[in-house]
């Protein structure tokens, strides 16, 4: 049977999309290459949320296109953000592209591919036209729910919904993700309680905007959001230890989602809240609907509510007009809120979006001196808070061999810190009590604590 290779750009939901097309692939029996060196089928899962990322995923496919020289067959596609973006564009860009497939039609790549295997096949003299499909399709968000047959591990991502309405200024997602839909709220705990049957003990809800689930497809049942009413009922699958979930914004976060971090056992005391700017002058051009002081108070009761909670947050510095008093601002507030972590971007103009039209681009050397500038501030904040945690009994979930050495395993605090620990059998997919012993910051290293907890 045909092999295939998914390379993936971008965040967890890209991800999501790339095992959902994996699965798709294998239920036709469909194997998994190792390199793309071996695959029949090679497909890129793209991203467009910065100019960066596309260029990469162009890149590469310049560089993979040449493997058509020793297998004309051989099928390559895009799929993803850009590919919903730029369509029938990267064809033509590209010559030698099969495939451009965008957001809502992930659940049909299996399809085109076994047709364009069984055409190129049959025609590998002539110039073949690329499948192009970047149209809308109702109830798209329904068809992600299969996760692959290859082990699932212990931690498992789960799409609650698609799109987003909110429109900020500088943010091309809207445009290649379309508007918000949700899934079912039945249909997520069945997927989910069918991953804790094969081993998962953690699940990360994902979606655009995912704490606003459900607002125009489900009603407020005893005043929670349908989002909350989500957690309420994963909290009580028998099996499941733990929730999480990416990326939100702060205006979903009302009392319910709140009072949720004290009052549900599994959700897990990290929050990441996109902040983008300390500024309320650039928030407003930004289009984010609250104010820094609107912001700093909603910090604050998430503190009051769960004293443990791990803070992390987007920044992006450079907006379109950014003054350096305006960068200042987020400078202060960045200090004043103290995050765990944050990912700070320098902000890129991607066309089609508001922002890209504003006066006073700010100079990229300027983007660059802000940005270091903050990831010191960040840096600061987070190793005052690592040197509290040395010494000290965390919990992990461990998930597997380090990324960096597979003699040792890694694991995730519920905090959402990374912690890496002698690699023993017994301990994998277990959580875990583990002692601190040192700190990089944001790599934490530690011993299981198992036969030395009354020492604690």
């Amino acid at each position: 049977m045909p092999s295939f290779y998914i390379k993936t750009y971008g965040c967890q939901m890209n991800e999501r999309d790339s095992d959902q097309v994996a699965r798709h692939l294998q239920q036709r029996g469909y194997t998994r290459a190792p390199h793309e060196r071996e695959a029949d089928v090679i497909l890129l899962n793209t991203c467009s949320v910065r100019d960066m990322a596309e260029q990469k995923a162009i890149d590469k496919m310049h560089n993979i296109k040449s493997l058509k020289k020793k297998k004309p067959a051989l099928v390559l596609g895009f799929m993803g953000c850009m590919a919903q973006s730029r369509g029938a564009e990267l064809s033509k860009m590209i010559p030698g592209v099969d495939l451009v497939i965008g957001t809502q039609k992930y659940h049909r790549v299996a399809d085109y591919v076994e047709g364009l295997l069984q055409r190129n096949n049959q025609d590998m003299d002539n110039l073949r036209q690329p499948i192009v499909d970047t149209a809308e399709e109702e109830g798209s968000q329904n068809a992600i729910r299969d996760h692959t047959t290859e082990k699932t591990g212990v931690t498992a991502f789960v799409s609650i919904m698609q799109g987003c309405n909110m429109h900020c200024t500088f943010c091309i997602v809207p445009y290649t993700r379309g508007s918000e839909r949700s899934r079912p709220l039945a249909e997520i705990v069945a997927e989910v309680k069918d991953l804790v049957l094969r081993g998962v003990k953690e699940v990360t809800l994902l979606g655009q905007i995912v704490n606003l689930y459900g607002r125009h497809e489900f009603p407020k049942e005893k005043d929670r959001s349908p989002f909350v009413q989500l957690l309420y009922a994963l909290d009580a699958i028998d099996g499941l230890e733990r929730i999480r979930f990416t990326s939100p914004h702060p205006i979903g976060y009302k009392e319910d989602l709140i009072h949720a971090f004290s009052d549900l056992e599994k959700l897990c005391e990290h929050v990441h809240l996109p902040m983008q700017s300390g500024s309320t002058r650039i928030l407003k051009l930004m289009h984010r609907t609250y104010s820094a002081e609107q912001y700093l108070r909603l910090t604050e009761k998430i503190r009051a509510a769960c004293p443990e909670v791990a803070l992390t947050t987007d920044v992006i510095v450079g907006f379109p007009g950014e003054t350096e008093e305006d960068y200042q601002q987020t400078r202060q507030l960045v200090q004043q809120v103290a995050f765990d972590n944050a990912f700070i971007f320098r902000y890129s103009e991607r066309r089609g979006t508001p922002a890209a039209s504003l006066l006073d681009q700010v100079a990229e050397e300027i983007k660059d001196q802000r940005n270091q500038d903050l990831l010191r501030v960040i840096d600061e904040s987070a190793f005052k808070k690592a040197e509290a945690l040395n010494g000290q009994i965390v919990e992990i979930l461990v998930e597997g061999p380090s990324k960096n050495n597979i003699a040792r395993y890694s694991g995730r605090t519920r905090g959402n810190k990374l912690v890496i620990i002698p690699a023993e059998r017994r301990h994998l997919g277990q959580l875990l009590p583990v002692r601190i012993t040192e700190s990089t910051g944001f790599t934490f290293y530690g011993d299981p604590a198992i036969l030395n907890l009354d020492l604690a």
